[in-house]
């Protein structure tokens, strides 16, 4: 690589499916866990942590929140977090949305973190473009099966009224007209 620095050659190593597989729906939400920043930004996870407690104004609970223990236990079993009390973590992890990462740049001030943020808002867009592409498509297949419900309901019908048609009467008829009595013939 000519006239590529090392620190430059670094920043390009973060690849959006690097960062993509690291977004989790919480609370319905796509976050980042602060370990899986902490890790792109090149920090360790306590001073990441320290930088947004010493800017806490900056990042309401919309932006980050911090998770339950309920919510840390499932990820621990789902995504191998170190367990509390074994060296691991002692708190429950922090995640952040979308606007907490976008938040981040101005706290932690490197290029790197610039660089970071920057494919992080742009795994996010093509997130929101795929979803709304699967909304679409959803859209489309729910209005094909209200038209073609209501053919599968009418055709029924047909096939119904034919069936009987075609079938054989359940009793015998009664004779049509009147009977005279034997012997009067």
């Amino acid at each position: 690589m000519v006239g590529v620095t090392e620190k430059t050659a670094s920043l390009e190593l973060i690849a959006a499916p690097a960062i993509e597989k690291r977004i989790l729906v919480v609370r319905g939400r796509q976050v980042l866990l602060d370990e899986d920043l902490a890790d792109l930004y090149g920090v360790e996870t306590r001073v990441l942590v320290q930088q947004v407690k010493r800017n806490a104004k900056r990042f309401p609970g919309d932006f980050m929140f911090q998770l339950t223990s309920a919510e840390a236990e499932a990820l621990r079993s789902q995504i191998v977090i170190s367990n509390e009390g074994r060296g691991g973590r002692r708190y429950a992890p922090y995640v952040f949305t979308e606007q907490g990462v976008a938040m981040l740049s101005g706290v932690l001030r490197s290029d790197r973190a610039i660089a970071v943020n920057i494919e992080i808002m742009r795994v996010f867009v093509e997130l929101r473009r795929v979803a709304s592409s699967y909304a679409a498509i959803e859209k489309r297949l729910e209005e094909v099966e209200r038209e073609l419900g209501g053919h599968d309901e009418q055709l029924n019908q047909i096939f119904m009224t034919l069936r009987q048609l075609i079938s054989p009467p359940d009793r015998p008829k009664r004779p049509v007209g009147f009977r005279l009595p034997e012997g009067e013939e």
